[in-house]
């Protein structure tokens, strides 16, 4: 199973290619969007996300169609554009909490591991007066 990162990393490649942004932005969302739990994404990109999905779930389908191909029929041209730069800007802001993460991770096992090169206690200098 990919991570959320990973969905919105493919998402994002798949709307950079040169066919119709209409048929980009379904291609996004059926392979790679539709699939991501909101839970796995910041909180600061979570209404974001739902604004994404909501737009691309909103039109009742005519025969032989679904929600998506529906919603995206129905979008102008800038409403496509619109939608795909913000799945562009919650992958942005996903890419940097999760670099925020990482380094405060990395802090963290810096600092622990200081402490075992100390022993995680002080040693007592080495002086004429302490030597058997």
């Amino acid at each position: 199973m990919l991570s959320a990162w990973e969905s919105l990393h493919f998402a994002t490649l798949e709307l950079v290619r040169s066919t119709p942004i209409k048929q980009r932005l379904v291609c996004a969302y059926r392979r790679h969007l539709a699939g991501i739990p909101e839970d796995q994404l910041p909180l600061e990109v979570r209404h974001s996300f739902r604004q994404v999905i909501d737009a691309l779930n909103h039109v009742k389908p005519l025969r032989g169609e679904d929600t998506v191909l529906a919603s995206v029929r129905k979008m102008s041209v800038q409403e496509a554009d619109d939608v795909a730069a913000l799945v562009v800007e919650i992958f942005g802001v996903t890419c940097r909490e999760l670099l925020r993460a990482a380094r405060a991770s990395a802090a963290v096992l810096q600092l622990h591991g200081n402490e075992r090169e100390s022993g995680g206690f002080e040693e007592e200098a080495l002086s004429a007066g302490n030597v058997r």
